[in-house]
């Protein structure tokens, strides 16, 4: 993204500007107001800006790129539809001009007579009504080039003088403090070490005036906010992050829309702030407001990331990079919707694991590929997901819980998948100049961290029958096929209700799932007087618990336990049928839903898990009434 180019080719057109107006041009339908040249220089710019990234962008006619612009949400469609209007009108009247003498002229004519034949050729009565019709062009054309190319930083800023002055904190101090900042001095110090750093005073001129020009806006914008001095604090972090990034500052200076939802995220979520200040590219993501209510489209989003990926081969680098932009866009759009209120916990999870499994199944044929020797074609291998991705439960930072297994007979099929496994996992958690894609954990393979990266099916069906624990068959309940083959997950999911249907003796199941239980408290007691949400009684785990003790012990006579169906599903279901009383259930399953808000409140403003007693104790009583009715402690 470049968005200086918008200062570089305001300038461009300045020039051609004075260039017209010394050269009294200003009926040339090329390079006069509202002309042709200022359609190409709006289609321009954001071909400057964006094609870098989208190859589709990379083409020559006007027209195509302004569809193009509107498609993606670039421009309004009606803004295009006006400009694609004029364009058509000014290039027909540009060839009867040079029609008219067999000249390449743009400029209007003069005499009264050929005013009447461009004007007739037109299909006006007369070179009036030509003139009318052109100037509406023209004039709607001015506009939306001035939208677009016009510098919000050009008029001085009432705060212009405090950041100037900044190091003197005696003076700024009371400034912010009538901007309604609670504690004005940190803020005021904060912009002195800014002001004062050898890092602000080496900038180059071009970015040191733009950051200059953006500093004031953001004291403002932030002194709008809820929490602004903690929202002052988050823009100058992400201020300094950006300050040799002239594009990112020329972005935020082009749009002041962009700067004040990015204001509103700051104050919003500290989690949200911090993603975006290590990955600034997202702030593009701001300028459409369309973000903000727009629900995703995964279908559309997975064939549109796949071509893109197919495009760029043999690009590793490059495709790993694209994953993790495209996998950020998308989570910090969630993000944006989260915040407004849009989104339930239940409806992000469920969109952040469907991204999850697309960027799993994307993954795997891109490694697959460089696997240079290889006896198939396409592999007979699977990504099983467990915990938060397994059940659909997935958080803006979780990490992924994955088994790699394969079904494949080849003598050669342990190593071939062994690397696969390998390098996927490289490639969901490598760092790259985009960052990240997920951290992953393995350790819920059989055996463990001793066991073998990738199982075989049947090795994986004879581990769980005859050495997993009891713990690794509470896990399994929430398992799910993620990514790869899909004949090999639904003979994984074959497996799975196999071994969630054995007979179990429930007293001796009853004493495992209390023994592991109480090694997880203790592992996590502490001496708060704060609430966990997880691990203290009565919190989340103690439901998962609960919903596991019931699937192992009940699902072989209730098959329909074994549905990978989400807890709460699964509360209602055993409610039904008679295993727990079912307004215990229904109360157990809001109390689940409210743990979950809170956890997720918490998480958002990157808090730990832990809030005062009383803030739960509402959602606390039903998962504790619920534990003493079946485990009678």
């Amino acid at each position: 993204l470049d968005f200086g180019a918008i200062n570089a080719m305001r300038d461009l057109h300045a020039q051609i500007r004075r260039e017209v107006a010394r050269r009294d041009r200003a009926h040339n339908v090329k390079l006069g107001p509202g002309g042709i040249r200022e359609i190409e220089f709006i289609a321009q710019v954001f071909q400057l800006i964006r094609g870098g990234r989208d190859s589709a962008l990379q083409v020559r006619p006007t027209q195509k790129v302004l569809a193009l612009l509107a498609e993606r949400g670039i421009l309004a469609t009606t803004a295009v539809e006006e400009l694609g209007a004029a364009y058509v009108f000014l290039r027909r009247l540009e060839h009867r001009l040079q029609y008219l003498d067999d000249a390449q002229t743009h400029d209007l004519p003069q005499s009264a007579a050929d005013q009447q034949l461009i004007a007739e050729a037109m299909g006006f009565g007369s070179h009036a009504e030509l003139m009318t019709a052109l100037d509406t062009h023209r004039r709607i054309v001015s506009q939306h080039f001035d939208s677009v190319f016009g510098d919000p930083s050009d008029e001085d800023h009432s705060l212009d003088a405090t950041w100037q002055g900044a190091e003197d904190i005696e003076t700024v101090t009371p400034v912010l403090g009538e901007l309604g900042y609670r504690h004005p001095r940190s803020g005021a110090e904060r912009l002195a070490s800014i002001h004062a750093s050898p890092r602000y005073r080496q900038l180059p001129n071009n970015i040191k005036g733009r950051f200059d020009a953006l500093i004031p806006r953001v004291i403002e914008a932030a002194a709008s906010t809820p929490g602004p001095d903690d929202t002052l604090a988050r823009c100058l972090d992400l201020m300094e992050a950006i300050g040799r990034r002239g594009a990112y500052l020329a972005l935020l200076q082009q749009y002041p829309q962009a700067l004040r939802r990015v204001a509103d995220l700051m104050s919003a979520s500290r989690w949200g702030a911090q993603f975006l200040t290590r990955h600034p590219i997202l702030l593009d993501e701001m300028l459409d407001a369309r973000n903000l209510d727009t629900a995703p489209d995964w279908k559309a989003f997975r064939a549109a990331l796949g071509s893109e990926l197919e495009a760029l081969e043999p690009d590793m680098e490059r495709q790993m990079d694209v994953m993790r932009e495209q996998h950020h866009a998308q989570v910090f759009r969630l993000l944006t919707q989260d915040i407004a209120g849009l989104l339930t916990v239940e409806k992000l999870a469920d969109h952040l694991s469907e991204l999850a499994d697309i960027m799993l199944d994307l993954t795997l044929p891109l490694c697959w590929r460089r696997i240079k020797i290889r006896h198939r074609d396409t592999p007979r291998f699977a990504v099983i997901s467990y915990g938060k991705l397994g059940g659909k439960e997935l958080g803006y930072a979780s990490d992924l819980d994955i088994v790699f297994l394969y079904d494949d007979e080849a003598p050669e099929a342990a190593e071939m998948y062994t690397r696969l496994a390998q390098r996927t996992n490289t490639w969901l958690s490598s760092q790259t100049a985009a960052g990240q894609l997920f951290d992953t954990d393995l350790r819920l393979r059989p055996n463990g961290e001793s066991g073998m990266i990738a199982t075989s099916l049947e090795a994986f069906r004879k581990y769980q029958l005859e050495s997993a624990w009891v713990w690794e068959h509470q896990a399994l309940t929430r398992a799910r096929f993620s990514a790869g083959d899909r004949a090999l997950g639904e003979a994984f999911e074959r497996i799975r209700c196999e071994v969630l249907r054995l007979p179990r003796d429930l007293g001796t199941l009853r004493a495992e799932v209390l023994g592991m239980r109480h090694k997880m408290r203790d592992a996590h007691s502490g001496k708060s007087e704060l609430f966990d949400l997880k691990h203290d009684r009565g919190g989340l785990i103690d439901v998962e618990f609960l919903i596991q003790y019931l699937v192992l012990g009940h699902a072989h006579r209730h098959p329909e336990l074994t549905g990978n169906l989400g807890n709460i599903a699964l509360l209602r279901i055993a409610g039904e049928l008679g295993l727990i009383p079912p307004p215990l259930a229904a109360a157990c399953a809001d109390s689940y839903r409210e743990l979950r808000r809170l956890q997720h409140r918490q998480r958002l403003n990157d808090r730990p898990s832990r809030i005062h007693p009383e803030e739960a104790e509402t959602a606390r009583e039903p998962v504790q009434a619920l534990w003493r009715h079946i485990f009678d402690e």
